[in-house]
């Protein structure tokens, strides 16, 4: 499903005593943190805030949040999620977050009335992601990659796959 709002990561603690927060994102990279110039506290953008700086360090992203200017103030920041506004991601056609393939029902390329089950979860592999379907407490893995994936349509929550031989093979 499209999402209007989506997680992008968690303020985990503080750096500097100018307010800045250390953000641990929930993105593929610390980079794509710094693309936005407003975050929202909540996953309805009810909550904005402006986005002063943005910096990867490591693994996190230090971020000065306009209002926020001693480490007090950050220190209280410590354990919200920040979110962002879909709309400000720019994405290539065909591209979706992980978080609008969760919940989307998967089908046969070559059946549309067979149901292989739910995408619950994404593996980063490396190589490929591997995406987790189940179905009746089953868990099943399939390669995301173009042998495999025909189709895929966030709005109406349907993936079509052409799985590859063996997989749900002790599903009949």
């Amino acid at each position: 499903m499209i999402k209007n709002y989506l997680e992008i990561g968690e303020i985990v603690g503080t750096h500097s005593i100018h307010g800045e927060v250390r953000v641990n994102p929930w993105c593929d990279s610390p980079e794509f943190v710094k693309k936005f110039k407003t975050l929202y506290f909540d996953s309805e953008g009810k909550n904005p805030v402006k986005i002063k700086s943005a910096r990867p360090h490591g693994n996190v992203v230090l971020v000065k949040l306009d209002g926020i200017d001693t480490v007090e103030e950050a220190q209280k920041m410590r354990g919200k999620i920040l979110w962002m506004r879909r709309a400000d991601a720019k994405l290539p056609e065909g591209s979706y977050f992980i978080a609008e393939l969760i919940g989307c029902k998967v089908y046969d390329a070559d059946d549309k009335t067979k149901c292989y089950g739910t995408l619950t979860d994404v593996s980063e592999t490396g190589a490929n992601d591997v995406w987790h379907i189940t179905k009746d407490n089953k868990e099943y893995l399939i390669p995301a990659i173009p042998d495999v994936l025909i189709e895929t349509d966030v709005a109406s929550d349907t993936i079509i796959i052409r799985p590859l031989k063996g997989i749900f093979d002790d599903e009949d």
